[in-house]
């Protein structure tokens, strides 16, 4: 059977906290690939693109109209015997293009058995039974929260932020403060888990402090970024600039009005990422995007536990126990990537300072191929992989060929390519300095391939 090459047409989710029309990129990559049922209005928000067999949002092939999970079911070897047999007869993971205006909600994603415990609970609000490990790679300037800060940046804004302690209270404040203090010098595992104990402790008194309550703080704080300025929060003695954190607060304010995520900034890092860089957060983590265009791949799965900045469901008591309390400066959450070795580019993709990177989460149900080819002619050719891959345009034009069949793709198009297939990219942008950039999610069981 020759090895599928399936142009994919996918489904663009229209939410509140999305850019408006052709400013966001899933709006735009999504129009690329003409449909009825779409077109881009301005005064519209667009959030997210789906790629893959997720059955909220299934791709469809663009010939045949037929969803991409209905193709991978009849047709097995698209996937392969090790991914079947280990994730069943569908992608193990769900690719995504999310375009921000409006912060996401505070939130984290179940791992396995929490995830099953509380679809059986509850299945409206927790559609699925699996974990949900997620990456980030910017495609534009991008902003977000990312795990806890290091301890002693959260006890300098308990102590020079009033309206926090004031909700967090005294006592708790003053608990927390101490362990710190009796720690630092220490990177013990009773120490850590002292520390996280802690944590956990002050961060559950923020979340359960009473809406009147931090309705009133919310207003003083909001005053009080205002008239700071640069000394807000006692200034840049954190990794945050103290004129960030006002402008932060001043913003979200904005967006959500009172709301406890005003305070939690003060519990978690404040990360932006340039095009090309990324994060890697596993299940029980802490987090919430807040500007820009990604690319975003997890494990198949559409479960949130939610606790602020949403109008959504919100499950205080579940997020503030299922998470890790992991603490560490943010550089210690960016992911590195790497040169990806099963690649081959030609003399001019050489030339011209081409390059193909892989970025590989500490999971196995994805890893993430971006492909820079810079200037007309500029080919990579990508060895064949035991697993299914979806392939993504960000940026210019070119080819893309498996086996025989060879189609156009350009900004936006997107394509599903079936396991054991050699797959090779050429750029024809009419420019040498033009890049053509692709992004290619897969899954490959075989383990010399993770972690390579």
């Amino acid at each position: 059977m020759q090895v599928p090459l399936i142009r994919l047409r996918c489904g663009a989710n229209s939410y509140g906290w999305g850019k408006k029309g052709n400013a966001s990129a899933a709006a735009r990559f999504a129009a690329a690939t003409p449909s009825d049922n779409f077109a881009v209005q301005d005064d519209q928000p667009y959030a997210e693109l789906w790629m893959g067999t997720h059955p909220s949002n299934p791709s469809t092939d663009v010939t045949t109209g037929r969803t991409l999970l209905d193709l991978v079911q009849d047709n097995n070897s698209f996937l392969a015997p090790s991914v079947v047999a280990r994730y069943g007869n569908q992608l193990p993971f769900l690719f995504k293009i999310l375009s921000i205006n409006k912060a996401l909600s505070i939130q984290a994603h179940p791992n396995k058995k929490l995830a099953e415990q509380l679809h059986a609970r509850d299945p409206d609000n927790y559609p699925d039974a699996n974990h949900k490990p997620e990456m980030t790679i910017a495609i534009t300037p991008f902003e977000g929260l990312c795990g806890f800060r290091p301890l002693d940046e959260i006890a300098h804004f308990l102590e020079s932020v009033p309206t926090l302690r004031q909700l967090v209270g005294e006592a708790n404040a003053e608990e927390f403060a101490d362990v710190v203090e009796s720690t630092k010098d220490s990177d013990s595992e009773e120490a850590v888990q002292r520390n996280k104990k802690v944590l956990q402790k002050i961060f559950g008194a923020l979340m359960s402090s009473p809406e009147v309550d931090m309705a009133a703080a919310a207003e003083l704080l909001v005053e009080s970024a205002a008239s700071a300025g640069p000394e807000f929060a006692a200034g840049g003695v954190t990794a945050t600039a103290g004129s960030v954190l006002a402008e932060l607060v001043t913003r979200l304010h904005g967006q959500f009005g009172p709301d406890h995520g005003l305070f939690v900034l003060f519990f978690l890092n404040f990360v932006t990422l340039q095009p090309g860089e990324a994060l890697f957060l596993q299940a029980d983590d802490i987090h919430a995007y807040v500007s820009g265009d990604i690319i975003e791949c997890m494990a198949s799965s559409d479960n949130v536990v939610r606790a602020g900045f949403t109008p959504k469901f919100k499950d205080v008591d579940t997020l503030v126990n299922m998470l890790t309390y992991n603490y560490a400066p943010i550089d210690e959450q960016k992911m590195q990537p790497t040169e990806y070795p099963y690649a081959t580019l030609n003399r001019t993709a050489y030339s011209s300072g081409s390059a193909v990177t892989l970025y590989d989460p500490p999971i196995d149900e994805f890893s993430v191929v971006q492909t820079v080819l810079r200037g007309n002619g500029a080919k990579a050719t990508l060895d064949p992989l035991d697993g299914p891959s979806i392939i993504i345009c960000t940026a210019g034009k070119g080819r893309i060929s498996v086996g025989p069949t060879v189609q156009e793709i350009q900004e936006g198009y997107v394509f599903f390519v079936g396991a054991t297939a050699e797959c090779v990219l050429q750029s024809e942008g009419p420019d040498d300095e033009d890049e053509f950039i692709t992004f290619k999610a897969f899954c490959e069981v075989h383990e010399q391939r993770n972690g390579a």
